[in-house]
């Protein structure tokens, strides 16, 4: 950071008069903050990495009250990134105004393959944190987990299952399974069968595995009742609304069995409540039944969250969610992006792969490509049936496919400065959704003010990033949900 940008810095955070994801503000004036390995931790647990300010004061709004030593502090900063685990080694930048000196240590992130970033003294589980909004978060015990998962190559997929036994696959589907292997793999043919079954994942050290119970168990969710899909249809655009009769869902199913037997009957479930058009096709002459949504889509997210969950003991309890809102459907499924794949790069960058012999398997049985198309056909899927692009969002403990029913969100901006804040994280973008909200305003003048036709879209995209800056609240903060709730600009004096 130039000396420049650290000004600009300086402004925005006195303009916005708050702390945000990536900064962080310290007095320092009086000496050096005791308080900062979380915020070491945290920042350098997360993709962006940060910058600790010194030299304003929260305390009378941002104001700039210089640090008490710029040499020192920076030491005195150094020695509390030594005493992290990996060691973090910060940039910093010092600014002098109007005889005031202040300092910013940029935080780098590190390599997710060396997180958790933790305070030495207090081990990975109590030691590590990550970033909230302006907050710093210790991490549960799944999220140290799952950076250890993958820094050691956790093979959850191939972990024993339980009493299983071989009597208790299906043995004609395993003989189907080992007998494309053989065909892929002549030389697996001149193995053991024992052997066979242990290259092919179904055994391993004499012991079937979960991905053998989940593809070909008779019954699997005898041995893991959650693993299963909790699909609903819910009368309304969110969780506790009811139909005329009061009735919270529609439809309700527990499904169960194998993963490919999951796949077919979640798509039932999807087809038999989705709303659906007839026309008659002018060439044929046929009858032609046209869904809300692309099967095909539908088929790549359900499909994705059975290949890709997190099937380690710390998610084994939690099923995969398949909601139906009048203006959405969502798939959630417990564990977020593995390894160094964002949102962002999904279906452009080759992925680590959670479940390497589930998805061999898979595709051995022909059920999907192993080609990292999923995520490509989904979209392609949803614009060629004229819906907005998908939604994928991911909080770290799951991930979240959402399909929108209509043209709810559109890719570009299309309306009022405020339309593109999320997007762009322009200011002046902010400004214009913030100026508008001095007023507190309700759903629906929010959606018409952002030309946004799904309150769900417009509330990840547009307003929950401001209501984690601090510059937007809740009038009804103890009742989130609540019908009367309004979305208020933050005054700072």
């Amino acid at each position: 950071m130039i000396e420049e940008e650290f000004h600009q810095l300086i402004n925005k955070i006195q303009h916005r008069g708050c702390e945000w994801q990536t900064t962080e503000v310290k007095a320092a004036h009086r000496g050096c903050p005791e308080k900062l390995y979380d915020t070491i931790s945290a920042f350098a647990n997360q993709d962006d990495g940060g910058v600790l300010v010194f030299g304003l004061d929260e305390k009378t709004q941002f104001a700039k009250v210089g640090v008490y030593d710029a040499q020192a502090l920076q030491k005195k900063v150094v020695e509390y990134c030594e005493q992290m685990t990996p060691v973090v080694r910060p940039v910093f930048t010092v600014y002098d105004e109007d005889g005031k000196v202040f300092v910013a240590a940029e935080i780098p992130p590190l390599d997710v393959a060396e997180r958790p970033c933790f305070r030495s003294g207090k081990g990975r589980l109590k030691g590590s944190y990550i970033r909230v909004g302006d907050a710093d978060i210790p991490m549960t015990e799944y999220e140290v987990y799952s950076y250890e998962a993958f820094r050691r190559n956790h093979r959850d997929d191939i972990r024993p299952a339980g009493e299983a036994t071989l009597a208790l696959l299906d043995k004609d589907m395993v003989d189907i399974y080992l007998a494309t292997l053989r065909k892929n793999k002549p030389n697996l043919s001149r193995l053991p069968e024992e052997q066979q079954q242990e290259f092919g994942g179904i055994t391993r050290n004499g012991e079937i595995t979960l991905a053998a119970w989940m593809l070909f168990g008779l019954f699997p969710q005898v041995l893991f009742p959650r693993l299963y899909i909790a699909a609903t249809c819910i009368p309304g655009t969110e969780l506790g609304e009811t139909d005329a009769y009061g009735n919270r869902f529609t439809d309700s199913k527990r499904i169960e069995g194998t993963i490919p037997e999951m796949l077919e009957k979640a798509l039932d479930f999807v087809s038999n409540n989705m709303n659906r058009s007839t026309r008659i096709d002018d060439l044929t002459g046929r009858r032609v039944d046209e869904y809300a949504y692309p099967l095909k889509a539908i088929r790549e997210a359900v499909l994705n969250a059975l290949v890709h969950r997190d099937y380690s003991i710390h998610t084994e309890t939690r099923p995969i969610q398949l909601n139906m809102y009048t203006d959405r459907l969502e798939i959630i499924n417990p564990g977020g992006l593995y390894g160094r794949l964002r949102v962002d790069q999904l279906g452009h960058t080759q992925p680590d792969t959670r479940n390497p012999m589930l998805v061999t398997a898979m595709e051995t049985l022909g059920l999907t490509e192993n080609r990292y198309s999923g995520i490509p056909t989904i979209r392609r899927a949803m614009e060629q049936h004229g819906l907005s692009a998908p939604v994928f969002v991911n909080t770290g403990g799951e991930f979240r496919v959402v399909l929108y029913k209509a043209h709810a969100a559109p890719a570009a901006p299309a309306g009022p400065a405020g339309l593109v804040a999320a997007e762009t994280g322009d200011d002046a973008a902010d400004d214009g959704l913030l100026a508008f909200c001095r007023t507190p305003r309700t759903r629906a003048e929010l959606l018409a003010h952002l030309q946004v036709g799904s309150w769900p879209y417009a509330f990840q995209r547009y307003i929950n990033p401001l209501l984690k800056q601090g510059l937007l609240q809740l009038t009804i903060p103890e009742t989130p949900r609540s019908h009367s709730q309004r979305y208020v600009a933050v005054t700072r004096y």
